[in-house]
């Protein structure tokens, strides 16, 4: 499955095919999200209208691990399988968690002011999260460091796989540590502790956010294929030249 897929054409093929799907998918979760989120959800009773921000901050913060578990996941199959397209799939998913981890981050500190007080404070899942947001922008730079892009993306990779041990890390701070961040309330065993009017526009954009993520992924990877592809061209007509002259 890996190796058919390894493949530039094969892959663009399958990525044209479902594009125009998970496009049109995320137009209508996001959009029925955002009308449960700010028409149809009541506001909290602590709270008030503040809690209507946990509609994006949750999300937000979901796609930062995922979007790194994702690069993980590419960087370990590029390595093990040399599978140039993971590669590119890692390099154009960087810059997407990035924003998602920075969007979780600004919310976060929305959200926290009136609730806590504070823009910020220094507790386990902030740092760690902000940790995330720095590996983001590692990963990033690293794979472009290099003049040699193998170079580069096998660099980035390392670099993501070690970065992974920070992912349990922001899961279980809560749990491990005395914090002012709330522990899970969605994913806990049992019932969740999240009303079905607040639950759903939550799950809603949670999906929407994901099929997002997908969407821009597939773009930037065909771009960066179609990069590539020039690249290669030029290269191969400046060699042309250079050797009838």
């Amino acid at each position: 499955m890996f190796q058919k897929y390894a493949n530039p054409t094969r892959f663009l093929k399958l990525a044209n095919a479902i594009l125009p799907w998970v496009a049109g998918l995320t137009v209508i979760l996001i959009a029925t999200g955002l009308y449960f989120a700010f028409a149809a959800s009541p506001p909290d009773y602590q709270q008030g209208q503040t809690v209507r921000i946990m509609y994006v901050h949750v999300p937000s913060a979901w796609m930062a691990m995922f979007a790194y578990a994702f690069i993980v996941l590419a960087s370990a199959v590029g390595l093990i399988w040399k599978h140039p397209v993971a590669h590119v799939s890692a390099l154009a998913a960087a810059p997407i968690g990035a924003c998602f981890t920075l969007i979780c981050l600004t919310t976060g500190s929305l959200w926290g002011k009136p609730m806590w007080g504070t823009w910020w404070v220094w507790d386990a899942r902030l740092t760690s999260v902000l940790v995330l947001f720095f590996l983001y922008l590692g990963f990033i730079a690293l794979a472009n460091a290099f003049d040699d892009a193998a170079r580069g993306e096998k660099a980035s990779a390392i670099l993501a796989l070690i970065g992974g041990v920070n992912l349990p890390i922001i899961k279980f701070s809560v749990d491990w540590w005395n914090t002012l961040h709330q522990p899970a309330s969605v994913t806990k065993l049992g019932m969740p502790a999240v009303h079905s009017s607040m639950l759903i526009p939550l799950l809603l954009m949670a999906v929407g956010f994901t099929t997002l993520f997908f969407t821009l992924v597939i773009i930037r990877s065909r771009a960066e294929l179609a990069s590539r592809r020039i690249n290669a061209l030029r290269a191969a007509r400046i060699h042309a030249e250079a050797g009838g002259g």
